[in-house]
């Protein structure tokens, strides 16, 4: 199972977490992502596809004390802030300028 932790801009700010399959993984964050917004997976499977993929999901939240990792992040109504994110949706890829030297050198080992 792949944990992927939910943003939204929601006035509760939980920021959820909840299991996918590695199947389900895969058709959100193909191409060795771990970032997507939503209307980018609507966009790129279509709404019924969507939805097949993601319905599941709802029924598998956990508590983020018991996840053994984020494998993943998907954004919702986020599409205002896409230029903030890194173009290819993979962590490993943000703007050095905007992370920690730290961060830039586990993200360098792992590109």
């Amino acid at each position: 199972m792949r944990n992927i932790q939910i943003i939204d801009r929601a006035e509760n700010a939980t920021f959820s977490v909840f299991q996918a399959t590695v199947e389900e993984f895969e058709v959100i964050f193909p191409e060795g992502r771990d970032i997507e917004i939503i209307e980018d997976l609507i966009e790129r499977v279509g709404e019924r596809a969507a939805v097949a993929v993601l319905s599941p999901l709802w029924e598998r939240p956990i508590l983020k004390r018991d996840a053994q990792g984020i494998h993943g992040t998907l954004y919702y109504a986020w599409s205002d802030r896409r230029a903030y994110l890194p173009s290819t949706k993979r962590e490993v890829d943000w703007e050095e300028s905007a992370i920690t030297e730290a961060q830039r050198r586990l993200f360098r080992s792992h590109r």
